[in-house]
Formats: structure tokens, sequence, C-alpha cells
């Protein structure tokens, strides 16, 4: 489901979680409203084409788990950066692999994209994990990259070209 002002609440808590707060460009601390804020702005990408979100959501309660999303869209380019948050209560249950799977092979049938991409925190294991169990590529490591005021980190890019999703 596209991430809409109902999931506000959500991903400020989802915000404010230690794991999130490490390993994304979400400010610290995190501003009263936040979630609001960053809905805001998918549902603006989706107007003008730069991003696409999606909630995460448990099949039957309609839970929000997390979301994913294409956090920058460059059709002219053919590219795209992906990203994905699970709440810590529902990771290493194969939540972020299945909606990285499911958002990959959208992105590649709705856009005439050739490649996407993926930027992980060197530190951060798990989101390695589940790049490698969906098909991406380690590309290589970005060393000691800005992530946001006062946290620089080394960044593993990761990527998924068309030709390898359509084989």
């Amino acid at each position: 489901m596209p991430l809409g002002p109902q999931h506000a609440e959500a991903m400020d808590a989802l915000a404010r979680d230690v794991d999130v707060d490490r390993f994304t460009r979400v400010p610290i601390p995190v501003p009263d409203g936040f979630g609001a804020v960053w809905v805001q702005r998918y549902v603006e990408g989706w107007a003008d084409d730069s991003s696409r979100g999606f909630a995460i959501e448990a099949g039957g309660s309609g839970e929000f788990l997390g979301f994913a999303a294409l956090v920058a869209l460059h059709l002219e380019e053919q590219q795209a950066e992906a990203g994905y948050l699970v709440k810590s209560e529902a990771r290493g249950r194969g939540i972020a692999t299945r909606a990285l799977r499911m958002l990959t092979a959208w992105a590649f049938a709705e856009y005439p994209l050739e490649r996407i991409e993926l930027l992980i925190d060197a530190a951060n294991t798990p989101s390695e994990v589940v790049a490698q169990r969906c098909g991406y590529t380690r590309e290589g490591v970005l060393r000691w990259t800005y992530l946001k005021p006062g946290m620089r980190s080394d960044t593993i890019v990761y990527s998924k070209l068309r030709r390898e999703h359509d084989s």
C-alpha cells in the first residue's frame, strides 16, 4: 500500500528506532512530527515522479511493520535507489527480504529502469544479507561518506540490473 497520512504515526515511531537512527539519514534528534514530514515526502514523490514509498503491513491485521521505497527515482537516467526499514519487533522474519523482492520486481515491471541500487552502512550486516538474498550484487565500498551531521561511515553499494532480474 502506498505510504499516506495514515502511516505518519507509525513512521514517526520507526524513525525513533535505534538502528534506524544509526543506519539511515533520519535526523538526530528526530524532530516532533517527523513521521508526517517523512510520509509527505513520499506522497509528493508520487506526484512529481521523484520517489515511491510503500507501507509494509501484516497480511491479516494490517499492522504496520515497516516500509520499502524507491527513495530516489531518476526516470531520465533509468535508475533508482531503493531502501527498506522494518520495525525492530518484526525483524528476523524475512519481511525485509520479501519487501525488497516485491519492490524490485514491481519497479522493473512498472518503469524502464536499468539499475536499482542500495546504499548500506558497512556495519549493517542484516541489511547486506537482505540485499544478497534478493540477488543484488555488491559493487564496492564508498569510504567514510557523509550520513548526517556528525556521522560518517563506510557505505556498501549493491545493485541489481534489469538484465539480471529478467534472466
